[in-house]
């Protein structure tokens, strides 16, 4: 897994965390005195992934001093504007070396067998492959259904679920090719903008039971701070 590049977007303004954020950016929120960017790459690390490729915009310079000094590699992929999810994706291309590559969400964690997940890409010879969750009382994911063979069939992003149909856990794998399937624009979303129009290049989904932590607005933030603190006791 050393030879798979990790690219976590960590751009975004977290307006909705701000009330309890104040001046951090959102991937260095505490958790038990640690800051949550860290727990998530250490969760990398055991599966031997080496190098990272952060796709920084709001509070760069923060992100930029915490990783000053690391026994691993990190490379800074800045925006200068807010590109969106996919704009930072695109961004980020002449940093990635890898194909396939991961890539995940700075602010949300999704316990997964990351090795299983890349052998799982590997037999389905797909464009993109995506971890998948199953749905939470609130309608706040990426909506996702998928047919006997895994193959993704539908993705609505903020959708409501139905009965058969899973979340988006922000975890993806995915070939390098997708960069020529992206729009032209310099700012568009992952998720409206781009993984629909993947879907008929073969986008597949892994379900997986484990919970999907995401730190995106104050009350997840808090029940984050409940969910790490009892995996940790």
């Amino acid at each position: 897994m050393e030879l798979v590049d990790v690219v976590i977007l960590c751009g975004g303004k977290g307006e909705r965390l701000k009330p309890v954020s104040g001046d951090l950016p959102k991937v260095l929120m505490p958790f038990s005195g640690r800051p949550f960017i860290d727990i998530l790459i250490e969760s990398l690390l055991q599966f031997g992934f080496r190098r990272f490729v952060l796709c920084v915009g709001h509070m760069r310079e923060k992100v930029r001093t915490h990783f000053s000094a690391r026994d691993y590699e990190v490379v800074f992929s800045e925006e200068t504007e807010p590109l969106g999810t996919g704009g930072a994706v695109k961004n980020a291309r002449a940093h990635i070396t890898t194909s396939p590559f991961l890539l995940l969400n700075g602010d949300s964690l999704c316990p997964t067998d990351l090795r299983g997940f890349y052998d799982f890409h590997m037999r389905k010879r797909g464009v993109m492959s995506i971890v998948l969750s199953r749905p939470l009382s609130e309608n706040a994911y990426g909506v996702v259904e998928v047919d006997r063979e895994d193959r993704i069939m539908a993705f609505r992003e903020k959708a409501e679920a139905r009965k058969g149909s899973f979340i988006n856990a922000g975890l993806y794998l995915a070939e390098s090719g997708i960069f020529d399937l992206m729009p032209e624009a310099a700012r568009f979303s992952l998720e409206t903008d781009l993984i629909p129009a993947l879907l008929p290049h073969g986008c597949y989904g892994l379900v997986t039971d484990a919970e999907v932590i995401d730190i995106g607005t104050p009350e997840r933030y808090v029940r984050a701070l409940q969910r790490l603190s009892q995996s940790h006791d």
